[in-house]
């Protein structure tokens, strides 16, 4: 079991969000960078970057600090980003910078032809972010329920090729009220690729609950405020599920 820890991304800082709202951010770092190392340090085996202004400008908008958090990585774990990527361009530029995966959203359900052509082109560095509410997909910075069904858009996506399913409860993320184990369980039953838990972590017991479900294809959990309030210890985090990953008993 993957833990990822989350460095959310506003205004070059590193802050993070209740349930989406931009209004209600708390900053937990000047120095992005610095807050990518921390993590690496921690034994992060990877990193989840979203460009929170990128995200509703539908453009990059946190370049720079997204530039200094892979060169302070400089290839040592894969980072993954997502927050307004809706073109090829965008896609190409993130990859030649060091970034391993590009997470596509909103783009991705108004706009599937783009997803195809990105799987096309960057076959192996395309992760779809899937936010839903109720099994129902949510776009546009979790502003719009759509009628979609979370599965069945899934399944359409992996066939064109995505590499593998962020799926956040948007009415846990940021609440520290728990992961929404069942609904992810469900999802990664119903695909061959792999899904990563998203929204709400709140503790060990979430992590000991993954880690009992991993064999359903629940690659990673995206980590947030927790390991920012002290809620988690990453570092603590990850080794009860490599233990638990071992099969060794409590």
């Amino acid at each position: 079991m993957l833990l990822i820890p989350a460095i959310d991304l506003k205004d070059g800082h590193c802050v993070r969000l209740k349930q989406g709202d931009m209004d209600q951010s708390t900053t937990f770092g000047e120095n992005p960078a610095a807050i990518a190392r921390q993590w690496l340090d921690a034994g992060a085996r990877r990193l989840h970057l979203v460009d929170l202004n990128g995200a509703f400008a539908g453009q990059p908008k946190n370049l720079a600090a997204v530039k200094a958090i892979l060169k302070e990585v400089d290839g040592e774990i894969p980072v993954q980003l997502g927050g307004g990527i809706r073109d090829l361009d965008t896609i190409e530029k993130y990859l030649d910078a060091g970034l391993e995966y590009v997470i596509i959203g909103t783009a991705a359900v108004k706009n599937p032809g783009f997803l195809q052509d990105a799987c096309s082109a960057f076959a192996g560095h395309v992760i779809v972010g899937l936010d839903a509410k109720d099994g129902k997909v949510a776009i546009d910075g979790w502003s719009k329920l759509t009628g979609q069904d979370v599965i069945s858009t899934a399944k359409r996506f992996e066939d064109w090729g995505v590499e593998s399913i962020i799926y956040t409860d948007i009415g846990r993320d940021g609440m520290l009220t728990g992961i929404n184990i069942d609904a992810t369980v469900k999802l990664a039953q119903a695909l061959k690729i792999p899904v990563i838990a998203s929204g709400g972590l709140a503790g060990m017991a979430d992590i000991e609950a993954l880690c009992a479900v991993e064999q359903e294809g629940v690659e990673g959990v995206i980590c947030g405020r927790a390991i920012y309030t002290g809620d988690l210890d990453f570092a603590a985090g990850q080794a009860r599920a490599d233990a638990l990953s071992d099969g060794d008993t409590p």
